[in-house]
């Protein structure tokens, strides 16, 4: 057990190194598409070490608290990532579930703790955040629900194998309207233009985040990194067959995180309203035919 511990340590480190590098690189594509030379593509680690090294202003225990609840439980949800078939940490305990509820605790610190500055933007970045996890979560998980029905398992690892059997198609091809509305929640879980809205620099001051600095601003930069990593890496698994080793996980990890870094720099972004409206209406539709066609009609690429 203690061995398993300290390798989910690792693969939690892992995600870090991994998806704060992919992100500096994306940062360096976007500048260079913009005519702009863009920042180095560690820069996001030297930002994120220069904050650690700096004091913090304390609005109250639960202000700070919620910070480690935050941090805390991203470390222990990305612990059960697979990253390849060989490499994870807890072989029975990578069902969806768990990182659904998992990855719920890490959310709902930086809320509490957010909300425990007393600054109105951040109460107001929380609530957009709640409102928005809400919609995409709703279609996202009919998607999910109907591949564990066709499958008969809810293990991230056993949905990778099934998808690299001989005779079955990835998720994302097998299932193409079930991989649009997977699409468009990652792109809000990672909170990519158009679905950008608790952030909003330029309208809230970057909501949950306004009041934040020095350490605590760190250890909440670390966990964006790694709930994105927790967020990617899940897609890969659910969507591109999961990886035999780790090349083939670094290249879909690249492409998938690219790809929808791409897509957000030529949009704009959505009102709350707008959002919400938005998932409850085509992905929500989207994702119920998807699961008709597969799971009644028998009909699966």
């Amino acid at each position: 057990m203690m061995l398993s511990m300290l390798y989910g340590v690792g693969i939690a480190f892992f995600g870090f190194v991994l998806h704060t590098s992919v992100a500096g690189i994306n940062r360096k594509i976007s500048g260079r598409l913009q005519k702009r030379y863009g920042p180095k593509w560690y820069q996001e680690f030297l930002d994120i070490f220069k904050l650690l090294s700096k004091r913090a202003t304390s609005h109250g225990w639960i202000f700070d608290f919620g910070v480690i609840m935050a941090l805390g439980g991203i470390i222990a949800t990305a612990m059960f990532i697979p990253v390849t078939n060989n490499f994870l940490a807890f072989p029975d305990f990578d069902n969806f579930f768990i990182f659904a509820y998992l990855i719920a605790v890490g959310m709902l610190g930086m809320a509490m703790s957010a909300s425990g500055s007393g600054n109105p933007l951040a109460s107001i970045g929380v609530m957009r955040a709640l409102t928005t996890m809400l919609a995409y979560d709703i279609p996202y998980m009919v998607v999910i629900v109907t591949i564990i029905k066709l499958t008969g398992t809810s293990s991230i690892s056993g949905l990778a194998l099934y998808q690299q059997a001989a005779g079955n198609n990835w998720f994302i091809v097998a299932l193409p309207l079930g991989a649009i509305v997977a699409v468009l929640a990652l792109m809000a879980g990672l909170g990519k233009k158009p679905f950008e809205t608790y952030i909003a620099p330029a309208e809230i001051a970057s909501g949950p985040l306004v009041e934040y600095g020095g350490k605590q601003l760190g250890m909440l930069f670390i966990m964006m990194e790694i709930t994105h990593f927790i967020e990617v890496s899940l897609f890969v698994n659910l969507f591109l067959g999961g990886a035999e080793n780790i090349f083939i996980f670094l290249v879909k990890y690249f492409a998938v995180y690219t790809a929808l870094s791409l897509i957000s720099n030529v949009y704009a972004r959505f009102k709350i309203d707008q959002v919400v409206l938005f998932f409850y209406k085509w992905p929500l539709l989207i994702a119920i035919v998807q699961g008709f066609i597969a799971i009644y009609l028998g009909w699966v690429i």
